[in-house]
């Protein structure tokens, strides 16, 4: 049986893989998981031995085909639990990702079950990430870019938000910017702010420190139709609940 701290370090390697598209750096890890090096490479070491990742010398760390499997079924539970805690126990969306963390680790397939039936079996979370489906199905290569990449006059749809921080989190929901939510950026500073147009009123401007752009991935708006808020069951960092600070 893998400990909590073991689940973890394979969630997190899997988050960096398919942000990264290639093996992750120790370094890497220990910034995700706000732990040295050192402690790092002793985990990594124990996956190794339980073949649940493969290390390369100079390279970094890959999930196995097994590893990988794991890392799926706590990402389904973590984020089936964001869902829940915003839909049915009026958690705002910047609250439950620490919940969820807690709790991910000792429901049973049962409840995990229960859960997904009880929301209508959602494709994403509140906060637009995909949620693993039962039979732990690869996800499919995510397209959508970060805010930050993109120039003046260009026309999004918020995609997904990254639910790691609170305040961020807080942040954006002061300015009403969610998954589902359509961007007209309308200026980029030399020195990395950007400045956008949220929804279609012209007069609600939000200028987001480079960092919070970064975290915000994005894609074209003539792709609106793959983002479809009433279909996806909870989709719903854009609703009353998942909004509210």
């Amino acid at each position: 049986m893998l400990s909590d701290v073991m689940e973890d370090y394979l969630k997190s390697i899997y988050a960096l893989q398919k942000e990264d598209g290639g093996p992750v750096s120790t370094s890497a890890i220990a910034d995700y998981l706000d732990v040295t090096p050192p402690t790092v490479t002793s985990m990594v070491e124990k996956l190794e031995d339980r073949g649940l990742v493969e290390r390369e010398k100079y390279k970094g760390v890959e999930l196995t085909a097994e590893g990988e499997t794991v890392a799926l079924e706590v990402l389904r539970h973590h984020r089936l639990l964001e869902s829940y805690l915003t839909e049915h126990l009026d958690y705002s969306w910047s609250e439950v990702h620490e919940e969820a963390d807690t709790l991910e680790h000792h429901i049973s397939e049962e409840f995990e079950q229960r859960v997904a039936d009880a929301l209508g079996d959602p494709e994403v979370d509140p906060h637009g990430d995909p949620i693993p489906s039962a039979d732990l199905a690869p996800l499919e290569t995510d397209d959508a870019t970060p805010l930050s990449d993109h120039d003046a006059g260009d026309r999004l749809v918020v995609a997904r938000v990254s639910d790691r921080d609170e305040e961020e989190l807080r942040y954006l929901a002061d300015a009403g910017i969610a998954p589902g939510t359509e961007l007209d950026v309308l200026d980029v500073a030399p020195f990395g702010m950007v400045t956008v147009r949220v929804g279609d009123d012209d007069e609600r401007e939000q200028s987001l420190p480079e960092n919070v752009a970064r975290s915000i991935r994005v894609r074209p708006a003539d792709e609106r139709d793959e983002i479809d808020t009433d279909d996806a069951g909870n989709e719903s960092g854009g609703d009353a609940q998942g909004l509210k600070p």
